[in-house]
């Protein structure tokens, strides 16, 4: 039998390498496969760890900007409603600074030659400036197309023209006034501003003159005036034979 000594090298067998890679092979698996060594296990347990990679700054940065982008579209939708309510105010602003129409203000047509008043019949309730309820100060509203004169208010018409000069009006209001403003109703009626317009039938357009709440002074207030203030004021008219006219007659006379 043959001697195997402790020095005897066997042949063919070799010790794999340390803290290396080694190949075995296997008949489960069909072939060789890499086994890894104990150096890499570490590297293993970091990519099968879920908080592999987890930045904590980055995440509160993503939470920052989710915030200004938050913040953006909320400044963004208040400057739109803001928008929308200037331009809700601009549409009623074309009645800014207007008057009111009373009974005895003055209307005219495009295709007429005279300036009726008004006739209000929708209500006998509401007066502008006139807390007596003076009749002239009878609120106009959308529905008051009665004019005074009823009969030919404008004189005669520029559309109906003839060898012997135009025709007489034929008034045939359209509808209601138009432009109307429609913050303020009497009787549930928009009241009309110097800025309403009525159509006629026969083609003319009838708009506001004189919306009538100008001031007057009567008897008194000239009786009362102070001559010297108004001769400063109108040096070329003689205010106190003007008094003692006023005095004469009743007649009340507009400034």
């Amino acid at each position: 039998m043959e001697d195997l000594g402790k020095d005897k090298k066997f042949e063919g067998l070799k010790t794999p390498p340390k803290n290396g890679d080694s190949k075995i092979s296997s008949p489960y698996f069909g072939g060789d496969f890499v086994a890894q060594s104990s150096s890499k296990q570490g590297n293993v347990a970091d990519d099968l760890n879920p908080m592999s990679g987890y930045d904590e700054g980055k995440d509160s940065m993503d939470e920052e900007d989710t915030q200004k982008g938050e913040q953006q579209s909320e400044e963004e939708e208040s400057k739109e409603e803001e928008k929308k309510e200037e331009k809700s105010e601009s549409s009623s602003s074309e009645h800014d600074g207007k008057y009111f129409v009373i009974q005895k203000g003055m209307c005219k047509c495009d295709q007429g030659f005279k300036f009726p008043k008004f006739t209000v019949t929708s209500h006998q309730k509401h007066y502008w400036n006139d807390a007596e309820g003076e009749a002239d100060y009878l609120a106009v509203t959308e529905d008051d197309v009665m004019l005074d004169p009823p009969a030919m208010p404008f004189g005669n018409c520029k559309l109906q023209p003839t060898s012997g000069g135009y025709l007489p009006c034929s008034y045939a209001p359209v509808g209601k006034w138009t432009k109307t403003y429609d913050k303020v109703k009497v009787m549930g009626k928009n009241c009309i501003t110097e800025i309403s317009e009525l159509q006629c039938g026969v083609g003319g357009k009838i708009t506001i003159m004189k919306h009538g709440q100008q001031s007057e002074a009567g008897k008194s207030n000239v009786k009362n005036a102070d001559a010297r203030k108004q001769h400063i004021y109108n040096p070329i008219m003689d205010f106190e034979d003007f008094q003692e006219e006023i005095e004469e007659s009743g007649n009340r006379h507009a400034w």
